[in-house]
């Protein structure tokens, strides 16, 4: 019976539309447009964070009476007045241990450095050995006898010391802590094996940079270049500088040609320190 029904229902649907004509198959063509496409983000907005921006109801800014008013709220949701200074804590004097193998250009990072940061200073060092020619005392370094080292020693007045080449040097704690009151950052210019002493005495007070060439095969041709050791050492110390590295904080690649690269990522390795929120603090 529903098939029945269904058939007939469908034959007389196709009736009328064979035989029923209409003037036009769209009745009012004037009244349907294509549609158009359109951008799900306005034109004028180029972001979504725009559009959420335009939403926003814009905030008038108060008056000076509901202006006090706030500010007061907000002391009282501090605890207290607002501080007039600045919100970081005072920055603490840093003590920058500079060390590296001979050939990588400490002397004249060391000396750029002098010329363009001020606020530092370079400590110098007590030393039993000559003056050499050109050499100024008080600047290069102290040079003193062995009995003034011996009791300076007995004092406790040298921050550290060591034995080398047949003299004693060390580096005095007066000049360190002199310069410290006054706010300086003090730069400790030492051979890695002071380094490494250094380390064991002022711990992780202190920031310890290392000073390299551009790669070790560099490294070699200037130590040869240099003449300053013999067939032996040179094959010790590359191997004496992998290890020694670890000892460290930083390293600074000094290559060949590019000494104010060198020199600048030293200022922001100290800038960096200093900006700190937990800053060293060396006690001399």
């Amino acid at each position: 019976m529903a098939r029945r029904f269904f058939s007939t229902s469908l034959s007389l649907s196709r009736s009328l539309t064979r035989h029923t004509k209409f003037p036009n198959p769209i009745p009012f063509p004037n009244l349907i447009k294509p549609i158009q496409s359109f951008h799900l983000t306005p034109p004028f907005f180029s972001s979504v964070s725009q559009i959420g921006d335009a939403l926003s109801p814009t905030i008038q800014p108060p008056d000076e009476d509901n202006r006090s008013e706030l500010l007061r709220s907000l002391e009282v949701l501090l605890g207290s007045s607002f501080r007039s200074d600045r919100l970081v804590y005072n920055q603490s004097p840093l003590v920058i241990v500079l060390s590296g193998p001979p050939g990588v250009g400490n002397d004249a990072v060391i000396k750029r450095l002098r010329e363009v940061r001020e606020g530092l200073h370079f400590a110098v060092t007590a030393t039993t050995r000559p003056m050499r020619p050109g050499e100024v005392d008080g600047k290069d370094c102290y040079f003193i006898s062995k009995e003034e080292f011996s009791a300076m020693m007995k004092r406790n007045e040298l921050l550290e010391f060591s034995f080398m080449y047949g003299h004693y040097k060390g580096i005095p704690k007066t000049q360190i802590r002199e310069f410290m009151e006054k706010g300086y950052d003090i730069v400790l210019r030492v051979e890695i094996s002071r380094a490494k002493i250094l380390r064991k005495i002022l711990r992780n007070s202190a920031v310890f940079v290392f000073l390299m060439a551009e790669s070790e095969a560099k490294l070699g041709e200037r130590s040869i270049d240099r003449k300053t050791g013999t067939e032996e050492s040179l094959l010790v110390r590359l191997p004496w500088v992998r290890e020694n590295v670890k000892n460290f904080d930083y390293v600074v690649v000094n290559t060949d040609g590019k000494l104010e690269s060198a020199v600048k990522l030293v200022e922001s390795i100290i800038d960096a320190e200093k900006a700190k929120v937990r800053q060293r603090r060396t006690v001399v």
